[in-house]
């Protein structure tokens, strides 16, 4: 159980877009939910439009918002300012992605609730149609030593090689001492290799046996002046924690581009300019801010990496 202090400042009025989301296979749910601290609505600062929905979900189980409405007896904006509460202390879900993208989009892009017409560019989803709601109920405790061989497995499918340093930005839900534990017996049964397979940190390094062949092929490799843009909010930020500087936000907005596995442009936030981190003549730094900010390469820059625009 997590005690909560009451009080206004522990309120929160909804999800925003920087709450963290969590993607796993429901057959996985039970090792996750096991993972994660328990909350009692008691102990929790809610608003009586967020109790009355609580109550109504308990009582009825997973409800459609109009449901939600006729049941409470609420206002339409009401239940959705509620659900927006109870979505952000991880309290309800919905049946789809929808709920949270309405959630997020601000109230003036926001498909109207009461049906009537919008001036400008709205949203085409809503609240209203997410779905089924219903509780968010954390499952039978799971021992502690389960909880954390599946974490030390899933670092492992992620990275190929685990070290302390590099799940430094991963939010573990199991502390590390647990997880080496567990790669040292895996070890010892001969299921993963320990060694030393990234030079410049210390202490253990587990890795799978295919990642060592790959981390070979890869170091005889030649540079190809490949660029690839990732979000900040992707495993494969790494800067600053594999590379010398600052460390990016794992924030969505922010983006990193990488060429031949080295990043040389960030850019951080909306309206802010981008940061090279390793000298880039003038001529090319055009090219590379096109490749940062689009997901697939413009012709421009296939034609810089030598590829037909057929080919691409």
């Amino acid at each position: 159980m997590r005690n909560v202090e009451v009080g206004t400042r522990n309120r929160k009025a909804g999800p925003i877009r920087t709450t963290p989301v969590a993607l796993f296979r429901r057959e996985r749910g039970a090792v996750w939910h096991a993972a994660t601290p328990d909350l009692d609505p008691a102990a929790l600062p809610l608003s009586h439009t967020g109790r009355a929905l609580l109550a109504t979900l308990d009582e009825r189980g997973a409800s459609f918002f109009g449901d939600l409405v006729n049941a409470t007896g609420l206002l339409r904006t009401e239940v959705e300012k509620g659900l927006g509460e109870l979505v952000a202390w991880g309290l309800v879900s919905s049946d789809s992605f929808a709920g949270l993208r309405a959630l997020l989009v601000p109230s003036a892009r926001r498909k109207p609730i009461g049906g009537y017409r919008r001036r400008g560019r709205v949203a085409a989803f809503g609240v209203e149609t997410a779905g089924r709601w219903s509780r968010v109920r954390h499952r039978s405790p799971l021992p502690d030593e389960q909880v954390a061989e599946a974490i030390a497995w899933q670092l492992l499918r992620r990275y190929g090689v685990v070290f302390r340093r590099l799940v430094q930005r991963e939010t573990l839900l199991a502390p590390w001492r647990d997880i080496l534990r567990v790669y040292r017996r895996l070890e010892a049964r001969g299921e993963i290799r320990g060694g030393r397979f990234v030079g410049g940190f210390s202490g253990e390094q587990y890795a799978l046996p295919e990642a060592i062949g790959l981390l070979r092929s890869t170091r005889r490799e030649q540079g190809a002046d490949e660029l690839i843009a990732v979000s900040g909010a992707d495993p494969l930020n790494l800067v600053g924690i594999l590379t010398p500087g600052e460390a990016v936000p794992a924030i969505a907005t922010n983006r990193i581009l990488y060429r031949d596995g080295v990043p040389i442009v960030v850019k951080e936030g909306e309206g802010k300019g981008e940061r090279f981190l390793v000298d880039v003549p003038a001529e090319e730094r055009d090219i590379l801010r096109g490749a940062l900010l689009r997901r697939r390469p413009a012709p421009l820059v296939r034609t810089y990496l030598g590829k037909s625009k057929a080919a691409g």
